[in-house]
Formats: structure tokens, C-alpha cells, sequence
């Protein structure tokens, strides 16, 4: 497999893991961004590295039951030292309608560098 495909995929299980269950290492999760990351979510926010390590620092098992299924995984581009991959990403949580979002990811290094999601409402 594609090591930025299964990056994405990895990612994910330790997002869901850290975030529904509070499971895993937080320093290895967050290991995954490049310091110089930077996100635009789905609400449009912009969040940057610190943003991101005080946000998962702070929400550990607080979305109990979470489950995160990516899949339409797709390699755009790649060069020598990175790649722009697609992904659509379904987030569910008990008792809650699921949430669908369409992302896009640079990877350099194989840190995640630059995060782009867009919800489907």
C-alpha cells in the first residue's frame, strides 16, 4: 500500500482512538504534524499547530463511541518528498446523525503539512 494512503488511514484509527476512547499517546499523535501545519476546517476556521496539540491535548475520550471511516483515498500528486492525497472522511457518534466531509492533504516528509476539509451538509 501507498505510504500516504496508509498515513491517512493510521492517522485516522489514532484520531478516533484518542478522541473516542482516549487511547494512544497524544506526543506520538500529534508526531504526525509538521510544526509548520496548518488546517482549514470545516467550519472555515484556520488552525495552526499549536491550535491543533491544545484542541487534542484537551479532548481525550471526549466523544465517546466516535467512529471514523475514511475511504475514496486517492494519491493527486506525488514528488520525491511528498504528496497531495484526497480522502472522504465519515465521522459517527451514538445517537447523533453521521457527518460526512471531503479533504485534502500535503504531505511533506510524510508529516502532514497542510489539511483543507470541506463538509458535505
Amino acid at each position: 500500500m501507498n505510504p500516504y494512503i496508509r498515513e491517512v488511514i493510521d492517522a485516522h484509527v489514532a484520531i478516533e482512538n484518542w478522541l473516542g476512547k482516549g487511547e494512544g499517546d497524544v506526543e506520538a499523535l500529534l508526531a504526525r504534524f509538521a510544526p509548520s501545519f496548518s488546517m482549514i476546517t470545516t467550519s472555515g476556521v484556520k488552525l495552526d499547530f499549536a491550535m491543533l496539540s491544545a484542541f487534542f491535548r484537551g479532548q481525550s475520550a471526549a466523544k465517546p463511541g466516535l467512529k471514523i471511516v475514511v475511504e475514496e483515498i486517492k494519491i493527486v500528486e506525488d514528488w520525491l518528498t511528498g504528496a497531495l492525497v484526497s480522502y472522504s472522511e465519515r465521522q459517527t457518534l451514538p445517537g447523533q446523525e453521521p457527518t460526512l466531509r471531503y479533504s485534502t492533504v500535503v504531505f511533506v516528509d510524510m508529516k502532514w503539512k497542510l489539511l483543507h476539509e470541506t463538509a458535505v451538509v
